[in-house]
């Protein structure tokens, strides 16, 4: 199963794993890292969540069919392709569609004193 997993953790900790990743070239499982808990549910709102679960397992889409397939206005769901894009939870084909490359996201963070 292609899993993604979403974590909050600091830019300098991923970069750390990214760096050490690169230096054994071993392939690690596909991870989304948000400096902070509040960015990711800021990018992560219900109606981008509910969109992705309509994507999951169908291949690659229009926006207009994405649309479709929430029951929003196209526009509006154009803003949440674009903010779903450049978080990485959506992808672009050559032909212009929109696709969701997992079967499943996996979310990882803790809450804790500070």
């Amino acid at each position: 199963m292609n899993t993604v997993t979403l974590e909050v953790r600091s830019l300098a900790d991923t970069l750390t794993d990214v760096a050490a990743a690169m230096e054994t070239l071993t392939p690690s499982a596909p991870r989304i890292s948000f400096e902070t808990l509040a960015l990711l549910w800021k990018v992560l709102t219900v109606k981008r969540w509910q969109l992705i679960e309509a994507l999951t397992g169908v291949g690659p889409v229009t926006i207009r069919e994405a649309a479709r397939r929430v029951q929003r206005d196209v526009k509006a769901v154009h803003g949440d392709v674009h903010a779903l894009l450049n978080a990485g939870l959506l992808d672009k084909t050559e032909d212009g569609k929109i696709v969701f490359p997992y079967d499943a996201i996996h979310v990882d963070f803790m809450v804790k004193a500070a």
